[in-house]
């Protein structure tokens, strides 16, 4: 058999193999916005992959957006790991929302190092669908641990980094910068592996 048919069946027989011209399904949940679906590979939120949100400005509902897979997951009896958010979450809103608080955890760490490794390790030990950490780590190494942290647990990781960190590299499976629009939210895709960077601005409360 020729190598070149040897190499075709490989890619056929086996889901992890991929070619380079080609982009193998993610594995992704549906983030509750069609729209943003339409862009992401996979129609949703990447799963067991780095996802940076970069807000430029704080309280814009940057975790408004989160808000319908972040249901979806605790319907699931999945928790929901805050790590170091800048200000305490507050239950009544949570509650609002539609996230039951027995499913909230709030992790609140003595520094970034601190906190980046409770992110770790909740995300390997498998016991949370979602951690959401804020963290303003720029080196490439901490990037990819959490990277492959998120890998091992089959966890949706979500990071909010901050607007000066937009243009810096990043390993992250998915780069999101999120801007306000008149009542709504502009949402760039800055990376995307195998989509092109292109924008939309959705209706927080039509969320599905």
């Amino acid at each position: 058999m020729h190598r070149a048919e040897v190499i075709a069946n490989l890619l056929r027989s086996s889901a992890d193999l991929w070619s380079g011209h080609a982009v193998p399904a993610a594995r992704a949940r549906d983030t509750g916005f069609s729209q943003l679906n339409a862009l992401l590979p996979g129609h949703g939120w990447p799963l067991s992959a780095l996802i940076e949100l970069i807000p430029l400005l704080a309280g814009i509902g940057e975790l408004s957006l989160l808000m319908p897979a972040l249901r979806r997951l605790c319907n699931e009896a999945r928790d929901i790991v805050f790590v170091c958010p800048p200000h305490i979450p507050y239950p009544p809103a949570l509650a609002q929302a539609g996230l039951p608080l027995n499913r909230i955890i709030w992790i609140d760490a003595k520094n970034d190092a601190d906190a980046r490794w409770c992110a770790e390790q909740t995300l390997r030990e498998g016991i949370a669908g979602a951690v959401l950490l804020w963290s303003d780590v720029a080196k490439d190494i901490a990037l990819r641990r959490l990277q492959l942290a998120a890998r091992e647990g089959e966890s949706l990781l979500f990071m909010y980094r901050s607007p000066a960190l937009l243009k810096a590299a990043s390993p992250a499976t998915l780069r999101l910068a999120l801007r306000p629009q008149r009542g709504a939210l502009s949402v760039e895709v800055i990376k995307a592996r195998g989509a092109n960077p292109a924008s939309v601005t959705l209706q927080l409360h039509q969320a599905a």
